[in-house]
């Protein structure tokens, strides 16, 4: 018989993220992850009934710097993946990494009462969830 302790993404998720302004330009959002060595950065709604945004260090890479556009001159908003696909704070860690997987995403927002309280990554998952 299994007794094994669930875990909840919510033990695992990382607390510490940043949260940018979509009309912020892809230089800003750079300038904040650079200083917070960060991978990825919540796109804040703009209002009520909009949805949170996410942008990676892969979508500056393959959407600005691949197409040589100027950061200057690119917003978030255009690059961002909207709406995000999260995961409640009391999903299974296990059910966590099926999502990742299945969709093929690297790291996910955790979402409660329609806000984001931290992000879930592999990282988390494997170092903290086993």
């Amino acid at each position: 018989m299994n007794t094994r302790k669930v875990v909840r993404t919510r033990d695992v998720m990382e607390q510490t993220f940043t949260e940018v302004d979509g009309l912020a330009t892809v230089a800003q959002a750079l300038e904040i992850m650079r200083q917070d060595r960060l991978q990825v950065l919540i796109v804040k709604k703009r209002t009520e009934v909009d949805e949170y945004g996410i942008v990676l260090l892969a979508d500056i890479a393959k959407k600005v710097l691949a197409k040589d556009r100027a950061p200057e001159r690119v917003n978030v908003y255009e690059i961002m993946s909207k709406p995000v696909i999260s995961v409640d704070p009391h999903m299974d860690v296990r059910y966590c990494a099926r999502l990742l997987d299945r969709f093929g995403l690297s790291v996910v927002p955790v979402i409660e009462d329609e806000r984001v309280i931290g992000i879930v990554s592999y990282s988390e998952l494997v170092f903290r969830g086993l």
